[in-house]
């Protein structure tokens, strides 16, 4: 049985609300749900958590490298831009502990600042564009 944390960045617990023609009109509620659900299936457990306090994301990548659980991040604009999250994540990973980058969108067809992932070059892999099933595909991985 593994126990995945699934990580949120800034903004994401407005989803349901914030441009549901890019995001979709599922919570970020609606989304624990289905991990939950999913991960039940299998044997596994999900903890779904969201902050838009960059230090608080920092702390729990920090915790998960040093309690060897697997990761699902969605960093939102920080993945664009926070070399500290770059750093947290490659603690992370060069742990050996797997952290999967996922996005709700396909950000290489939006703005052209969303083009650049500075975490990228250091997780496990990256999902994007399918919108919760970016999550369902990056939790089946981290479960197989």
């Amino acid at each position: 049985m593994a126990h995945i944390l699934v990580l949120n960045g800034p903004n994401l617990g407005t989803l349901g609300t914030r441009e549901p023609e890019i995001y979709g009109s599922a919570t970020l509620a609606d989304l624990a749900d289905t991990l939950a659900t999913d991960a039940a299936a299998g044997g596994h457990t999900v903890e779904v958590r969201q902050t838009d306090h960059e230090g608080e994301l920092l702390g729990w990548l920090h915790r998960a490298a040093q309690e060897r659980v697997p990761v699902v991040l969605n960093a939102g604009a920080w993945t664009h831009y926070s070399y500290a999250l770059r750093d947290a994540v490659q603690y992370v990973t060069s742990s050996g502990v797997p952290v999967v980058e996922v996005h709700l969108s396909n950000p290489h067809a939006r703005e052209e600042f969303r083009h650049t992932s500075v975490i990228s070059p250091v997780v496990s892999g990256v999902i994007a564009g399918f919108g919760f099933d970016s999550y369902r595909l990056a939790l089946a991985q981290l479960t197989r």
